[in-house]
């Protein structure tokens, strides 16, 4: 549970509490309207929390807005062991979250790369999936597959060659010492020259980039070798950045096997359009959670898809399950 002595934060930002995951602290940011739905977001790799704030100025008037430091990133503990990075336990972490700063109420849920990869295996647990439905309003995932997913089909040459920084993560020492060496001092001009991005400098930016390693090493070969068929009963959205460096368009198509009702939007926009993009991202996922809240009649009505903050460029799609 979170200690809610919470911790003041900056001058008129998020209220800081400490949130106990089998053992491992996790560091959490509110704000927000008390009594607002909650929307609980997820970083990826390698960021902290921090990479949400312009997000969270978009939506925390109408939304309880909670963020939290993966474990081993920002200002959250990390485990000893590898092991304490594998999905299972990334996937409790988000439920302790949750149960700290929800309480009983459902939320809704958008993450980004390996927020949401983490993310996906809270909302596909066929243990827990009553839970996900009960608990997880909405999920938005921006450029992050289901693992599963992605290793039960055939991928392209496209995507491997996107991918080849996967194999390099898996190198003994070569990538820490990367990153030791100038990479992580060198991100926010990387993200200014790929991405089009001014990203503030993170001063937890070198430990993300070391520990979060692990959340490649714990989980991308034991899924390539045996994925998972995994489902799940949470309306889903996928928010696709047409000029993603890392993540294809692909890698979100072909899903309907594994979802009940879906949206597919793909924008113009790069990999961390979270980033650059905040306004836009904000916008779209308000417009689904406004869908997912409509009553079951009215839900069984794709929601039109406009094309109203990006123009002829954007291809949203919507899907439902064929016995709705």
């Amino acid at each position: 549970m979170g200690d809610m002595g919470a911790q003041a934060g900056e001058a008129l930002g998020p209220a800081r509490l400490d949130v106990d995951s089998d053992g491992v602290r996790l560091a959490v940011y509110v704000s927000g309207p008390p009594d607002a739905p909650p929307l609980i977001l997820v970083h990826g790799y390698p960021d902290s929390a921090r990479v949400w704030e312009a997000l969270r100025c978009e939506l925390d008037a109408r939304f309880r807005v909670i963020a939290y430091d993966v474990r081993g990133m920002g200002a959250s503990g990390a485990p000893r062991r590898r092991a304490g990075y594998r999905l299972a336990q990334l996937a409790r972490d988000l439920h302790a979250v949750a149960d700290a700063t929800c309480g009983a109420r459902p939320f809704h849920l958008v993450a980004h790369d390996w927020g949401s990869i983490q993310c996906w295996e809270a909302v596909t647990d066929p243990a827990g999936a009553a839970r996900a439905a009960s608990r997880i309003a909405s999920f938005t995932s921006i450029s992050g597959p289901c693992l599963d997913h992605v290793f039960r089909a055939r991928m392209s040459l496209s995507q491997s060659l996107k991918s080849w920084y996967i194999a390099f993560f898996h190198l003994p020492l070569v990538p820490q010492l990367v990153w030791r060496l100038g990479g992580a001092a060198l991100w926010p001009w990387w993200l200014r020259k790929t991405e089009g991005v001014h990203a503030a400098r993170d001063p937890d930016q070198l430990r993300n980039c070391i520990n979060g390693l692990q959340l490649y090493r714990a989980n991308f070969i034991a899924r390539a070798r045996r994925p998972r068929e995994r489902r799940s009963r949470v309306p889903v959205q996928f928010i696709v950045p047409r000029f993603d460096r890392y993540v294809t368009p692909a890698l979100s198509e072909n899903v309907a096997q594994w979802l009940g009702r879906y949206r597919r939007e793909v924008i113009d926009a790069p990999h961390w359009a979270v980033l650059r993009d905040a306004p836009l991202i904000a916008a779209r996922v308000e417009r689904f959670i406004a869908w997912t809240a409509r009553d079951t009649q009215t839900a069984a009505q794709p929601a039109p898809c406009t094309n109203d903050a990006h123009g002829p460029d954007a291809t949203p799609e919507c899907h439902l399950p064929e016995s709705t």
